[in-house]
């Protein structure tokens, strides 16, 4: 199997900076033999921080950085000077990310725009001087704090892509095909499964300069939702889509128990899809005749909207990017 340059999850581990120890010290200079504290605080931990970056589409830029180790902070000086904060470190990331904590499981960060930043493990405080802790009763105290230790462990960044409408159907349903018509996308197409086994994106472009993102994603098979095929690591990126269009071929056998097992799956995994908007175009459909359109439009959910296109004589492709278009902007209920 060729190598693929599209990777949505790594497996990373990471350390923000410790805080800098706060200084014990006492000026002493050939003016002053016995003068007060003067420690300086430590300085601050180095962060990790999360950030978008829309020309990003894939985590293959962190494939080979297993470790993210940040700077600790520098240690308090003499004369109440602080010590200097410890570099931050940025991980620019495609929009749609998440950030895991492996252990807990817990969603810590999510980045869904350009340029966003999140402190994803902030480094750890810096410790006071002891020129802090000086007292009417303790005016020479041998005490300043140690910095505050940083927050490390091993962590998951997991990409969902963002695309408004995502193309759903079985292997070979003409999901490839369409996208190269309706958009620039080169995807491959070939007549066998799972010729599409990572994501593809396209741009398309509407009336009046207006454009919309449509996603080709890996095609589902029964169970799906337990792992089987391409499983969760296809599931997981139509969370993000707004609309979903289910791709069926005009040759299936059976259209309705296609359409009921793509929706069975879906809702397998993540009852929520269930809410998004659907959409059914027929695929292939330049080998049918009126008669066999009426048949199978009758087989059809009377509640979900639905087209009949040939990708390959574009037919009904026009309808279906300004139904696309209605959908996506209607008002939310």
């Amino acid at each position: 199997m060729e190598k693929s340059n599209f990777v949505d999850q790594i497996r990373i581990y990471c350390r923000s900076g410790h805080g800098g120890a706060g200084n014990k010290h006492f000026m002493r200079n050939k003016f002053t033999a016995l003068g007060g504290p003067d420690g300086g605080d430590g300085g601050r931990g180095a962060h990790i921080i999360l950030k978008g970056n829309r020309n990003l589409w894939t985590l293959l830029h962190l494939r080979y950085h297993k470790n993210v180790l940040a700077d600790d902070g520098e240690k308090g000086g003499a004369n109440n000077s602080t010590g200097k904060d410890g570099k931050d470190i940025t991980i620019e990331v495609p929009l749609g990310t998440i950030a895991i904590d492996e252990t807990t499981g817990i969603k810590e960060a999510e980045i869904l725009k350009d340029g966003q930043e999140v402190i994803w493990l902030p480094g750890g405080k810096g410790g006071l001087g002891n020129s802090h802790f000086a007292t009417a009763t303790n005016r020479a105290p041998e005490y300043a704090q140690p910095g505050l230790p940083g927050s490390e462990g091993w962590k998951i960044l997991e990409l969902k892509v963002l695309a408004d409408v995502g193309l759903v159907g079985f292997p070979n349903a003409g999901k490839s095909t369409l996208l190269s018509v309706i958009t620039a996308a080169k995807p491959k197409i070939a007549d066998y499964a799972f010729t599409t086994i990572t994501p593809n994106f396209g741009i398309v472009e509407y009336r009046d300069g207006k454009s919309f993102c449509i996603a080709d994603l890996p095609g589902i098979i029964e169970g799906a939702a337990e792992g089987k095929g391409l499983g969760h690591r296809f599931l997981r990126h139509i969370e993000r889509n707004s609309v979903l269009l289910f791709l069926i071929p005009a040759d299936s056998n059976d259209h309705k128990k296609e359409y009921e097992i793509l929706v069975h799956e879906l809702e397998q995994y993540n009852p929520e899809l269930l809410h998004k908007q659907f959409m059914i175009a027929i695929s292939k459909s330049d080998m049918l005749d009126e008669a066999l359109k009426t048949e199978i439009e009758k087989q059809l959910p009377e509640n979900i909207p639905n087209l009949f296109i040939s990708s390959v004589t574009q037919q009904g492709l026009t309808e279906l990017k300004d139904l696309l278009w209605k959908i996506l902007n209607q008002p939310a209920e």
